[in-house]
């Protein structure tokens, strides 16, 4: 699904596959996030197969014009969790708004892990 918005020049429809991809781009951006990890089994087999990563760990769900994000990450042993996970949901919310120009509604962030 998309999400589909109009203005004066006609209208705009954003893929959650773009929408993924910029949050995705975000949060391995973010201080403390190591990597992102795909959310179920299948995922992980079908991101083996995939020349692009950056939709890996990433959950995009429409409903309107509001738009909620799941993330799944790994982060950096030692760091503070609710930190870099508050880091993590400011920045995607902000540059995911930026980017769609729609409203985001929820950033969830799932801790799947730890690394050194």
């Amino acid at each position: 699904m998309a999400v589909n918005t109009k203005n004066a020049y006609g209208q705009i429809s954003i893929s959650d596959e773009a929408i993924a991809a910029v949050a995705g781009h975000t949060a391995m951006e973010c201080y403390g996030i190591v990597d992102m990890v795909s959310r179920r089994f299948t995922d992980h087999l079908a991101d083996l197969f995939r020349k692009e990563q950056r939709t890996k760990g990433v959950k995009i769900e429409t409903s309107g014009d509001r738009i909620y994000i799941d993330l799944y990450v790994i982060i950096k042993f030692g760091v503070s969790i609710s930190a870099v996970a508050q880091s993590l949901r400011e920045a995607v919310k902000y540059n995911v708004e930026r980017f769609a120009g729609m409203i985001v509604d929820t950033v969830n962030v799932n801790i799947i892990g730890t690394r050194l």
